[in-house]
């Protein structure tokens, strides 16, 4: 508690006096500290952690100032604490950036950019997010996605107080498509891109994840013992754009926001950018060539509608929060996993280094936080964990890449990193990506190979903002600039293969 202090002339000019005062200001801050002391035997349970994840959500959202997505529960959640405007993932990819949520620690620092390759196997004694809360006392809990479990991949058991929870649900309801699924070129059976069925929100995974979220929530109330750390992911906007129909509906096709620049950035590595084969594993897509205009906008709309899907079911949980008395006792943090290519460059899905790829949305709602606000902190997925440790008043874990911006949650105008790095591999490159408020500059090259090997993009998001042309060759003082920056932290690890024997 901070006491003013008094100056030298306020106190009387005799020794019995000043005792005398002296005396007083010792009553005053005795009593102060007793109170201070009720007040936190009053409350010692720490505050609770709802960490909501979402797969391939960019910010087409409300709140992030897009004129046409029907976002409100997200909104809400904006509303009730710090939205971050310049927030970036550490790799475009579900494995990679869900192991630097859950490590805080970036892919070049594990050494594995893959899907199947479990992070574990690269760094077996790391302490999870979740695990340094459940070593605190936590109840920790997963539900849908958090971590990637596909393409040979798995779950973290040493995550979880106990074991994660994931949905039965199919993919598809309508006859038409399931008709139409086919196995891809890796033998994984899909159907098409999109589907709007006329069911209830339940028919699909998200659904049955809001259902049991809520459970689960409603279950805590009943326990005094120990707080809850609750990370919930939901698999939309993630492909196939799938929602009922309603939510479809919610949206005029021919308004939606088509792309402007539809090449690649000029005098960029030819490899630097994706050929969406993730899109077309789905049965109703060319397996090449572009993508027509037709299909460009019912995509979009796709999308949409399944943003506006899964905003329905965060609605749900933080209904549950408020009808629970749960809001002002839970720190609640929103996370997208990467952005999302909507035909921009010519390139659909994420597996790049450009902003719609890389920028993300977050969010972070503390019972001490900011309210309603922005911050232009730059911020990348690595910083959550030791963002809510802070918050919610553990000691901080070690040797983590992440630093803290819970300074920011308090006060949204106080600065957090100077820049960010993310990472993307291609063809045995490796992409390691600088982003300052203004520049983002690319160094392809392999690891560990020297620096003169390198090919380099830089981009200037003042004069250049859709990214339409590589000014590398012409500015070799900034350049040289970034590529300071990024020199100064380790050498990128190589992909991490299990020794043969």
């Amino acid at each position: 508690m901070h006491v003013a202090s008094s100056t030298p002339a306020s106190f009387p000019p005799t020794p019995i006096g000043a005792f005398k005062m002296f005396c007083r200001f010792l009553l005053v801050g005795l009593l102060s500290l007793t109170t201070v002391g009720a007040m936190a035997q009053s409350d010692t349970k720490p505050p609770n952690v709802l960490l909501i994840c979402i797969d391939d959500l960019k910010p087409t959202i409300g709140c992030y100032g897009d004129p046409v997505a029907v976002t409100p529960n997200i909104d809400d959640l904006a509303a009730r604490g710090v939205r971050f405007d310049r927030a970036y993932c550490n790799q475009a990819v579900c494995a990679p950036s869900r192991n630097a949520l859950m490590t805080g620690l970036r892919p070049p620092t594990i050494g594995v950019y893959d899907l199947p390759t479990h992070f574990r196997d690269a760094a077996p004694d790391v302490v999870t997010f979740s695990q340094h809360f459940k070593r605190n006392g936590y109840l920790a809990e997963g539900l849908g996605k958090i971590y990637h479990t596909g393409h040979g991949n798995r779950d973290d058991v040493d995550s979880w107080s106990t074991r994660s929870w994931r949905p039965k649900a199919s993919a598809y309801v309508l006859e038409k498509n399931l008709a139409m699924r086919k196995p891809d070129a890796k033998g994984k059976v899909r159907g098409p891109a999109t589907e709007s069925a006329e069911v209830p929100d339940d028919t699909y995974a998200d659904g049955l994840i809001a259902e049991e979220a809520v459970r689960r929530l409603e279950t805590y109330t009943k326990r005094t013992d120990q707080p809850f750390f609750l990370a919930v992911g939901f698999l939309k906007p993630h492909l196939p754009f799938v929602a009922p129909k309603r939510y479809w509906d919610l949206y005029d096709e021919s308004k939606l926001p088509m792309p402007t620049v539809n090449t690649a950035p000029r005098d960029a590595p030819s490899y630097a950018g994706t050929s969406f084969g993730e899109l077309r594993n789905y049965s109703d897509m060319p397996a090449t060539g572009e993508i027509n205009e037709a299909t460009t906008r019912h995509l979009i709309h796709g999308y949409y509608a399944a943003t506006s899907y899964t905003d329905a079911q965060i609605g749900k949980l933080l209904g549950a929060l408020d009808r629970l008395q749960l809001a002002d006792k839970t720190i609640v943090a929103l996370w997208g996993d990467h952005g999302w290519h909507l035909g921009d460059h010519g390139m659909w899905c994420k597996h790049t280094n450009y902003e719609q790829a890389a920028r993300i949305p977050i969010i972070v709602a503390a019972p001490q936080g900011g309210r309603g606000v922005a911050s232009e902190a730059l911020i990348e997925t690595v910083d959550l964990y030791p963002t809510v440790t802070e918050l919610a008043g553990l000691p901080m874990p070690v040797g983590l890449d992440g630093q803290s911006f819970a300074g920011v949650v308090a006060d949204p105008n106080t600065p957090a990193r100077n820049f960010v790095t993310h990472v993307y591999p291609r063809g045995g490159r490796l992409g390691r990506a600088i982003r300052t408020e203004r520049y983002r500059m690319v160094e392809w090259k392999k690891p560990g190979d020297a620096r003169d090997t390198a090919e380099i993009e830089l981009y200037d998001y003042q004069t250049d903002p859709l990214e339409t042309k590589n000014l590398a060759a012409s500015a070799a003082e900034t350049v040289a600039m970034l590529r300071a920056n990024l020199d100064a932290q380790p050498e990128a690890k190589p992909q991490w293969r299990r020794a043969k024997k």
